[in-house]
C-alpha cells in the first residue's frame, strides 16, 4: 500500500479552495497505489475541516496551535516531516501556490527525498510518474520517480476537483517540540483590496501595453469582474508602474493555468507565453494580426480593443443577467 499525505493550505483559519485540487490529485494517486489519503491541516484552533472526506480524504490530521495561525516555513515543514516519518507515505502532495512552492522544498529537504515541483499531472502505476512543462511551455516531459518517497507540488488549476466520498475521520495531532527557532510576528498589514490571486483563479483577464495608459485598465477590471476572474498583466505594464507585481504573468511573474485566459492588448512575448501557455482555453484580442499571442490562442479577435472589450463586457452582463 502506498499512502499519500495531502498538505492543505489555510489562511486566517479558513481552508483555501485549492485544497480540493490537492485532495483530488492525492486521491487519484492513492487509488493507483492502493493506499489511503491523509489530509494534513496545520493552523490555529478552529479551522473547519468538514467535508474533506467528500474530496477523498480517508483521514484528516489536524495540528492546531495558536502560534501556527500565520505560516512559518520551518515550523510547518518540521510538523509535516515528523508526520511523514510516522505514517510512512509514498508521496506528500501540495498545490504549487506561494505556500506550496515554499513548503514543498523544505519538507523534501527534511525527509531527504526528491521534489517534483509545478507538475501538471501525476500517475502511479509502476512507480510515480509526473508530467512537467519545459522550454517555456512549448513541450512537456514525463519524469519517473524511483525513490521510495517523494514530495510533489501540482500547478494550480491543473486538476479539476472531483467529489469522491471517503470517511474523512478527523484526528488531532500535537505539534510536538521543536528546536527550530520560530518567527516573531511584528505586524500584520492587510492589503487595501482583496483580489483573486491570479495564480489560483479559474479565469484570468490580462492586459498589456496595448491599453496605452494605466487608466484604461478599468476595461480589464470590468471584464474580469463580470467573469468572476482575476486581473493579470504583462511585465511591460508592471515595469511601467501601471499594475502591481502580484498581477504579473510570465517567467519573472506568476505561472498560471486557468480554464480561460483572455489576453487583451498583449503581443505575446516568449517570457509571457511561458507563464500562461498551459491555460486550457486562450482568447486573444489585439489589433496586430501577426502578434505572437495568436499562435497559442484558441480564439482570436483582430481589432480595436477599445471597441471590442466594452461590447464584450456588456454582452456577458446581459447573458448573466447582471
Amino acid at each position: 500500500m502506498g499512502d499519500v499525505i495531502a498538505v492543505l493550505e489555510q489562511r486566517n483559519g479558513t481552508l483555501k479552495q485549492v485544497c480540493h485540487e490537492t485532495l483530488t490529485a492525492a486521491r487519484a494517486l492513492a487509488d493507483e497505489l492502493s493506499g489511503q489519503v491523509l489530509a494534513l491541516v496545520v493552523g490555529p484552533p478552529g479551522v473547519s475541516v468538514e467535508g474533506l472526506g467528500e474530496y477523498g480524504a480517508d483521514r484528516v490530521l489536524v495540528c492546531e496551535d495558536s502560534a501556527l495561525q500565520l505560516y512559518q516555513g520551518t515550523r510547518y515543514a518540521q510538523i509535516a516531516a515528523d508526520l511523514a516519518g510516522k505514517h510512512g507515505p509514498e508521496a506528500v502532495v501540495l498545490v504549487a501556490t506561494a505556500f506550496g512552492k515554499d513548503l514543498g522544498p523544505r519538507i523534501a529537504a527534511k525527509l531527504g527525498c526528491p521534489l517534483a515541483s509545478d507538475v501538471t499531472s501525476i500517475a502511479g502505476g509502476e512507480g510515480i510518474v509526473v508530467t512537467r512543462p519545459a522550454f517555456s511551455g512549448k513541450a512537456t516531459y514525463k519524469l519517473k520517480i524511483v525513490a521510495q518517497r517523494c514530495v510533489i507540488s501540482i500547478r494550480p488549476n491543473a486538476v479539476t476537483p472531483a467529489a469522491v466520498s471517503r470517511a474523512g475521520v478527523v484526528e488531532q495531532v500535537a505539534p510536538g517540540e521543536s528546536d527550530v527557532p520560530g518567527a516573531t510576528t511584528v505586524a500584520v498589514k492587510e492589503p487595501e483590496r482583496v483580489a483573486l490571486d491570479v495564480a489560483e483563479a479559474a479565469i484570468v483577464v490580462a492586459g498589456g501595453r496595448g491599453l496605452k495608459e494605466p487608466e484604461n485598465f478599468r476595461l480589464i477590471e470590468e471584464l474580469a469582474a463580470v467573469l468572476d476572474g482575476a486581473v493579470g498583466a504583462s511585465r511591460a505594464v508592471v515595469d511601467a508602474g501601471w499594475r502591481p507585481h502580484s498581477e504579473q504573468v510570465g517567467q519573472t511573474g506568476k505561472t498560471v493555468s486557468p480554464n480561460l485566459y483572455v489576453a487583451i492588448g498583449l503581443s505575446g512575448a516568449i517570457q509571457h507565453l511561458a507563464g500562461m501557455r498551459t491555460s486550457k482555453v486562450i482568447v486573444a484580442i489585439n489589433r496586430d494580426k501577426d502578434a505572437p499571442i495568436f499562435k497559442v490562442a484558441d480564439y482570436g479577435l483582430v481589432g480595436d480593443l477599445f471597441e471590442i472589450v466594452p461590447r464584450l463586457t456588456e454582452e456577458i452582463k446581459k447573458v448573466r443577467g447582471t
